[in-house]
């Protein structure tokens, strides 16, 4: 259950209604404060309609994120979103597999990509030998991108996780797919 009240779009001033444009629970929790609903927005919008890094790429750094988070939301959400961009099952798995250190199908790019989503989240930054290695699949202009959503979605993840935002009931469908594994005791 949410920590904050969930605001609907009706209870909003005029002003303020745009940024209802998605009644998702995350922006009903957000938009208790409009000025930092309209700054998130801002750079989510960036990094899903007008970065120049491969949408695909994209969402794999993010799902690893939610994944790596144990977020139910965003892992639900960008599961949702990735089939959208072109992440199909089988990448999930893989995603997954990589994780766990298995072998998988997905390419280089593919796999340091998704090194590099596991070096920030679980290090605080890329790895110098990843990021290098990275530079000879992606231009400068890339690799910010992918520096910059691999850093917005682990801010994200801390958001949600903090403010115990709920999943909607549409998006449950793919936490039944793709569960988290139990934890280790």
């Amino acid at each position: 259950m949410a920590r904050l009240p969930y605001i609907e779009k009706a209870d909003l001033p005029p002003e303020h209604q745009d940024l209802m444009k998605r009644e998702i629970t995350l922006y009903k929790e957000l938009v208790n404060s409009p000025n930092a609903l309209r700054a998130f927005q801002g750079l989510g919008y960036f990094i899903r309609y007008t970065s120049t890094l491969d949408a695909r790429l994209r969402e794999l750094a993010i799902l690893q994120v939610g994944w790596l988070a144990r977020s139910p939301y965003e892992w639900s959400h960008h599961i949702k979103i990735g089939y959208d961009f072109g992440v199909s099952d089988a990448d999930i798995k893989a995603l997954i597999d990589d994780t766990a250190g298995k072998a998988t199908s997905l390419g280089a790019i593919e796999r340091l990509v998704l090194l590099a989503a596991r070096e920030s989240t679980n290090d605080g930054a890329v790895g110098k030998a990843t990021f290098d290695a990275l530079r000879k699949h992606l231009s400068n202009e890339h690799m910010i991108d992918l520096v910059v959503t691999i850093g917005f979605y682990n801010a994200v993840v801390r958001t949600l996780a903090s403010l115990e935002i709920d999943v909607e009931p549409e998006y449950q469908q793919y936490l039944e797919k793709y569960p988290f594994p139990a934890k280790p005791v």
